[in-house]
This record gives C-alpha cells, sequence and structure tokens, in this order.
C-alpha cells in the first residue's frame, strides 16, 4: 500500500500509534508504541484481559520527535504532515490507530471532539460508527472520510441532543466473518480503548453488533436483536419531517401531496423515507444500483406510480425535491450547476464534496444562489444516533416508542429554528448549523458570521 501510515508500525513491528491535536495551543503530539505481543489471542478479550490490561513485558514507546524520526525512515515525513494539516484545519482532536498484523487490520479512529461527553458518566464519552473500508482503498481516501465524518458526528450529536463527542472509526480490511472471534475480539478491544459506543455502518454486517455484545463489549448498538430495531428506520422518519419543516418554511405549509421527488439510494434509509413520501402523497421516482430494490418498492406499494430513473440521471432530472439517500460526494461545484430541484434534503452523509468546512459552506452559498433550499444533512438524519444512544443508554429497557417522540419532537423542532436563525443572520442553514456548532465546542474562538 502506498503512503500508509501503517508502513512504520510494520516495519517497526509497533502496534499503537496516536496524532493528537491540541486546538487551543495549536500544538501536536505524537505516539507510537508496541503495546502488545503478536501471539496475544484477541478472541480472549475481556475474558484473560480488558482493554486496560498491560499485555507485553517488553513495551515500547516513542514520542513526537521519535514519531517524526520514524516516518522520515521510511520516506512519509511529506504524508505525515498531510495528515496532521487536515487535523489542523478541521480542529480535530486526532486520530487513534491500532494496527493487527496477523489479520493486516487497520484501525483509525478519527476523533474530532470529546466536549460533549466528558462529563456525561458513561464509559463512552465520544459516538460514532464503524465504516468498513476494502484494503484497495487509498489511505488518504479513507482518513478524510474519517475525519469529515467524524467532524459531523460531533455537530449530529449536538443536533440530537446527546452527550457525546464525535468520532468516526474506520477498519481497512477485508469483511470479517461473524465467527471469527480473533477479529472481531481485536475490533471490540480497540473500539473500548477509544472510549466510544458505535454501530456497523457501511460495508460492515451489522450482526457484528450482536456478536460483540454476546462475546465482547457493550458499546456496540444497531444490530439485529436491538429492542429498537434497524437504525434507518429513525433516520428516514426524522429526514422526512425536516424535508416537511423546509417546505413549510418556503411556501407556509408542509403538504406534499403532488409535489415531484427524487429518492437517490433504496438502501436501510431510502427505503423507509419513499413509503414516508408515497404516504404524504408525493409523486415519487427512485434510482437504485440494483434494479430489484425498485422492483420490491414497486412490490410492496402495488397501487402506487413509480417513477424509476439511472443513477447517472438523477443530477439532471427536473423535480421539485432531491432527497439523497446513498453515498456522499455528489454535490460538488459542477453538479450544483445542473440542478433542477426547488429542495435537496435528504440522510445521506456529507452530500457535500469538500474536504474543508470552507469549501463545504462555499458550495452550500451556490445551492441557496441557486434558490435551492438545502441544509447540511448532519443536522436533521440524526434518527440512527438517538436510536444507538436510546440502546446504549437504556439496553433491554430501549423503548421503539420513545426514539420515535424523541425524534418527532427533536428534529422538527431543530429544522425550523436552523432555518429561521439562518434567514434573520442572511446566512445559509449550513453556515448557521456550524456557527451553532462552533459556539458549543470551541467557547474561546471569535465566530464570525459569514457576509
Amino acid at each position: 500500500m502506498d503512503n500508509s501510515i501503517f508502513t512504520p508500525l510494520e516495519q517497526a513491528g509497533l502496534t499503537t500509534l496516536k496524532l493528537q491535536y491540541n486546538w487551543r495551543t495549536d500544538e501536536q503530539t505524537l505516539h507510537a508504541a508496541r503495546e502488545w505481543d503478536e501471539e496475544l489471542d484477541f478472541s480472549r478479550y475481556n475474558q484473560d484481559f480488558t482493554a486496560h490490561t498491560t499485555l507485553t513485558p517488553d513495551p515500547v514507546s516513542l514520542g513526537t520527535g521519535q514519531v517524526h524520526a520514524l516516518f522520515a525512515e521510511y520516506g512519509l515525513s511529506g504524508y505525515l504532515e498531510e495528515i496532521l494539516d487536515l487535523l489542523r484545519q478541521g480542529r480535530h482532536e486526532g486520530i487513534e490507530v491500532y494496527f493487527h498484523r496477523g489479520r493486516n487490520i487497520r484501525f483509525m479512529c478519527h476523533q474530532h471532539s470529546r466536549t460533549l461527553g466528558l462529563r456525561n458518566r458513561h464509559h463512552a464519552i465520544m459516538a460514532g460508527g464503524t465504516r468498513r473500508h476494502d484494503p484497495e482503498t487509498p489511505e488518504i481516501d479513507v482518513i478524510i472520510d474519517g475525519l469529515n465524518l467524524g467532524r459531523a458526528m460531533s455537530f449530529k450529536n449536538i443536533a440530537a441532543g446527546l452527550n457525546f463527542g464525535g468520532c468516526k472509526t474506520t477498519v481497512h480490511m477485508d469483511e470479517p466473518e461473524l465467527d471469527d472471534l480473533e477479529t472481531l475480539g481485536f475490533l471490540a478491544f480497540a473500539i473500548d480503548r477509544c472510549r466510544t459506543m458505535t454501530s456497523p455502518d457501511m460495508s460492515l454486517d451489522t450482526a457484528v453488533a450482536d456478536v460483540m455484545n454476546e462475546h465482547f463489549s457493550s458499546q456496540f448498538t444497531n444490530g439485529p436483536s436491538s429492542p429498537i430495531g434497524e437504525s434507518g428506520t429513525p433516520t428516514a422518519l426524522g429526514s422526512y419531517l425536516a424535508l416537511k419543516e423546509a417546505v413549510r418554511f418556503q411556501e407556509g405549509s408542509d403538504d406534499l401531496r403532488g409535489k415531484s421527488a427524487v429518492i437517490m439510494g433504496l438502501g436501510a434509509v431510502g427505503w423507509y423515507l419513499a413509503a414516508h413520501l408515497i404516504d404524504a402523497g408525493a409523486a415519487l421516482t427512485v434510482s437504485d444500483l440494483n434494479p430489484e430494490r425498485v422492483a420490491a418498492l414497486r412490490a410492496a406499494h402495488p397501487d402506487v406510480e413509480i417513477n424509476a430513473i439511472g443513477v447517472d440521471e438523477v443530477l439532471s432530472f427536473e423535480a421539485d425535491i432531491l432527497c439523497p439517500s446513498a453515498i456522499g460526494g455528489i454535490l460538488d461545484e459542477e453538479t450544483i450547476n445542473q440542478l433542477r430541484y426547488a429542495y435537496v434534503f435528504g440522510p445521506a452523509n456529507n452530500q457535500i464534496r469538500a474536504t474543508n468546512q470552507a469549501e463545504e459552506l462555499r458550495l452550500a452559498q451556490l445551492l441557496a444562489d441557486r434558490g435551492i433550499l438545502f441544509q447540511t444533512e448532519w443536522w436533521h438524519n440524526t434518527g440512527g444516533v438517538m436510536g444507538g444512544a436510546e440502546e446504549y443508554l437504556n439496553g433491554a429497557d430501549s423503548s421503539p416508542e420513545s426514539l420515535r417522540e424523541r425524534v418527532m419532537s427533536t428534529v422538527p423542532r431543530k429544522t425550523r429554528e436552523n432555518l429561521e436563525q439562518a434567514r434573520e443572520l442572511g446566512i445559509t442553514p449550513t453556515a448557521n448549523a456550524y456557527r451553532q456548532c462552533t459556539e458549543l465546542l470551541f467557547p474561546e474562538l471569535e465566530v464570525a458570521v459569514p457576509a
């Protein structure tokens, strides 16, 4: 693999790397270590040892200067500086890295902020899903994705009213088997070390959460045995309610009957969002890479006409509403200039293709300049993280009804307040959402309202 922060770990026989940034002082500290021996059996995690057990009689620990020298030895100083600069740009607290040599598991917890979780009286002080990337994916793309999503989780937890900091975990590895307790034990160990609660995200079987809960760790939620069901259900509900508030804000009524809407992606969230729009009387067009999903939706709603278009047609299609519900990164300057929608309101993460907040705000303004109402998705796709918190905090006593009530009382109100504040300040809803979060997480900074 070209340009990898795991190369020095692999070559030097190390297991752990921590890249940390203190935005208050603009200082960076680095730490690398060998914290366990290769023969350690992670299938015995939380039986023979815990996340805080000393796991080798011969540990190795390297400080900031030594880590810089190690990366220089392997010609990776420039790459390391590129990553450290990403931390600085986004005021991320850091990346916590664990390496399993035998299984070639490259675990990275992209930590944006612990601020909200430091005094929440629970083991987990951060929250964010765990996403798997195939080994062929360039590592820098994985890191940028993880940092962007970790930052969004900080803000999403604020929008959801949850006392957890924000992070995102990525695992750069082949798909794990559910009976591979060595692999899953290692992932549970690393998650517990990072003090985050999590749930399986893209390209990771949701059943992993059930295995984790049975064998290793209570920090995993949203598995098939979850008492509150799939996370897509509350996420779709919240996104639907946010869309209705957006229409009410623009038009004085949230009635969707007769409005044309396009859903891009019929996965775990888009499927349920489609059902809400059908019930609301919208004229629905859908797009999915898998034609069987479209056929299944039509079969589930035989009395409704559901139009289907190719994924490559979505961004040039003309309709009232676009609901991105699959992959992110679809909105850049070129695609925004060809949009023919009045609203872009959907649950997909990272809909704007940007590597930093300034670029995201610029593109959000471009959407507004074209008369398209858009609100950054992390302000309204919060139903899933609310569900994870419900299960994490209440366990077997978790209630789907309680979760539904929380989504219905939180998401529309937050959306309405954000849209109204943005209009009063003369800024985009995305800029206003960032303004609110920045004032809470970084109170020492003077927050400038964009002109």
